[in-house]
């Protein structure tokens, strides 16, 4: 086979233009930090990364689930404390008023500020999260409760309010609000009330009795409510581990080792300088060099 000056000039250019191309490829890697910049550089290692980038962005998700899950928990939780709290004072008012030297008009003060604090827990039960109802289930688009010229109305739906906290699993981040809420606690609140205003209180023990029987009730619901929020801590710290993992895996998949791309781009532009020093002696001088 007869080799022509031409052939080695071709060749020669050929190898130039590849080495040329192989400097751009680390440069890239150099200033991107990574292996590639289009999935024909890597067709493996581009579908790794989508499956992972996919199950990173999964995890990013069910962060903010969490988040939502906690405003409405610890929502829940404060809104138990503080009707707890406002029964705590109604009791107290309830043994003042059996003291028996209380006037008519020293009990109906007391109705008085019994009626405020009716209300005050009927306010508590239309808390809202981010605009919803947290204290109506699923009906988080319309309140619990209704007060109209102080009377008060209640029409609760107690279905589960579930939001996706991991891969398969719903979790449960409103209580059931008639155990705290329900129309039970508000009629004891308006017959104690009535009962004040008549100017006497007669039946005291029994109103403490029925106080006494919300109270459980709302403990229990604040136990429950403790125990979801414990497992949502543990799925939190679940789900950080997965993130960690998913980013680090990503990371080994698409990153570049800096060290090696630095190593390998000097090594190449030797390669290249050394490439050029003997295609200079390869390709022959033509009768135009010899015009300069």
């Amino acid at each position: 086979m007869r080799v022509t000056q031409g052939m080695i000039a071709t060749n020669s250019l050929r190898h130039l233009s590849q080495s040329y191309s192989n400097m751009g490829k680390y440069q890239d890697q150099l200033a991107t930090g990574k292996k590639i910049n289009r999935p024909s550089d890597d067709p493996v290692v581009a579908i790794k990364g989508m499956y992972y980038r996919s199950n990173l962005t999964e995890v990013e998700q069910y962060k903010r689930n969490l988040n939502e899950a906690y405003q409405w928990m610890e929502s829940s939780e404060a809104g138990i404390d503080h009707a707890t709290q406002v029964m705590q004072r109604v009791r107290e008012l309830v043994v003042q008023g059996q003291t028996g030297t209380n006037s008519p008009s020293d009990l109906k003060a007391i109705a008085v500020e019994i009626g405020q604090l009716k209300e005050d827990i009927a306010n508590v039960a239309n808390t809202q999260v981010a605009g919803r109802y947290i204290f109506n289930g699923t009906k988080t688009d319309s309140a619990p409760v209704t007060i109209t010229d102080g009377t008060i109305s209640v029409d609760m739906n107690t279905d589960a309010f579930n939001v996706e906290v991991s891969n398969g699993v719903n979790l449960k981040v409103n209580i059931n609000a008639t155990n705290v809420f329900g129309s039970e606690l508000f009629d004891t609140l308006q017959l104690l009330e009535d009962a004040l205003n008549s100017g006497t209180l007669e039946s005291g023990d029994d109103f403490l009795s029925k106080l006494d029987d919300h109270f459980d009730v709302m403990s229990a619901e604040r136990s429950e409510i403790g125990a979801r929020y414990n497992r949502l801590e543990m799925i939190d710290a679940r789900i950080q581990d997965q993130e960690i993992i998913a980013s680090r895996i990503l990371s080994e998949n698409e990153d570049a080792d800096i060290e090696r791309v630095i190593t390998d781009l000097t090594i190449q532009e030797s390669i290249h300088r050394a490439s050029l020093a003997v295609s200079s002696r390869i390709i022959q001088p033509s009768l135009i060099d010899f015009l300069r």
